[in-house]
């Protein structure tokens, strides 16, 4: 087994930074050593943006884009090493999941992109790095995502208690972790992406602190009743989704399709969505003693009100309160991931993905000193 310390890199779908985490990882453990932040340039926002949303790119665009984030991924690598003082030499490997910009996990062709590039993380960190995760998994039929509920088994799972862990970042997923079933896992639909879009385009703030905006307003059961309708929200699972389906484009055509509204009503509205979708899913899958929730959305007390209203006998609590900070869960995810590679073992789930078989996940981009010890 590869033991050792390893560091998790994760930029997700809420763009809201770059989450490191230092790990020391082996078959038994997963110890938090130390976690970092790291900002993302508003031009590299945009041109993400803009790819995720379908707009017409160049291939250099394409390119560059790749290049500026696996720099943008070193940095914040060196940005936690230098704040914990731990020197590369003593970390065994990097596990990156890249900047997705376009998942297509349906139709004839199937594919998912992160940009990201890995070659650069590993030369400018002298860190042996591994990423492209998903697309093994793919090549075996499944979907490549998500891959974070084999992490919330090896983690959080109970040997008689039914756990669900739900994580809220841009797009909100659901691990079933029910004791004498298959673990399962899928995307529930949009997160946090949609009022983060809704109020940068009025307030121009990233993300709705608190709530507070969304509380000033209405919930419209109309608009409510017709986003719920979206197809996605009756697809059975296996299913992940992302910024290139639900995105301001999606939200434009819903609201088209009414009157206009206070803006602080659709915002309040796209939080009922969230929540509703989430607990419709919980209760699909037949409930639970303990929703553990993680991500950005852990921190609105009105999607957690609202999941705890609308799911009585429900304990709805943060990952924290169980020895996992919420904030660093993904980042994790991918440290161990990348433990999981070296060690050749498998890192997807196919009752999650719907791959056909188990697989070791990644491509690992190794550093000389790294082959030479071996």
């Amino acid at each position: 087994m590869k033991s050792g310390r390893y560091i998790g890199v994760m930029s997700g779908t809420s763009l809201d930074g770059v989450d490191v985490v230092l790990a020391a990882i082996d078959e038994r453990m997963v110890a938090q050593q130390a976690s970092y932040s790291h900002p993302i340039p508003q031009a590299i926002k945009q041109a993400i943006l803009g790819m995720c949303q379908g707009q017409a790119v160049t291939l250099a665009q394409v390119g560059e884009l790749d290049a500026q984030l696996g720099t943008l991924f070193a940095e914040a690598v060196l940005g936690l090493l230098a704040q914990s003082g731990v020197a590369a030499e003593e970390v065994t490997a990097i596990g990156c999941h890249g900047q997705t910009v376009w998942h297509q996990p349906q139709g004839e062709t199937t594919f998912s992109m992160q940009l990201g590039d890995n070659n650069r993380i590993a030369a400018m960190t002298g860190i042996t790095t591994i990423g492209d995760f998903r697309r093994r998994d793919m090549a075996w039929g499944g979907q490549g995502a998500p891959l974070v509920p084999a992490f919330h088994q090896a983690l959080l799972a109970h040997p008689s208690e039914r756990r669900m862990i739900l994580n809220i970042g841009g797009i909100a997923n659901l691990s079933l972790l029910l004791p004498g079933q298959p673990i399962r896992g899928y995307d529930t639909g949009p997160g946090n992406m949609l009022m983060d879009a809704w109020i940068w385009r009025h307030r121009t703030l990233p993300y709705d602190k608190g709530a507070q905006w969304a509380m000033q307003g209405k919930v419209n059961a109309l608009l409510l009743q017709q986003m719920l309708a979206d197809p996605y929200f009756a697809m059975p699972a296996p299913k992940s989704t992302g910024r290139e389906y639900f995105n301001h484009a999606w939200l434009e055509r819903q609201l088209s399709r009414n009157e206009p509204l206070p803006p602080e009503d659709v915002q309040a509205t796209l939080a009922e969505l969230t929540a509703t979708t989430i607990v419709n899913q919980v209760k699909l899958a037949g409930g639970c003693e303990r929703l553990l929730v993680c991500g950005g959305g852990a921190r609105n007390p009105l999607i957690m009100a609202r999941m705890s209203a609308m799911l009585p006998g429900i304990e709805v609590s943060p990952t924290d309160l169980f020895g996992v900070s919420g904030d660093d869960m993904e980042a994790l995810a991918f440290a161990w991931l990348a433990f999981r590679t070296l060690s050749g073992q498998p890192g997807n789930l196919p009752s999650v993905t719907g791959a056909s078989r188990e697989t070791v996940l990644g491509a690992i981009y190794p550093v000389f000193s790294t082959v030479n010890q071996q």
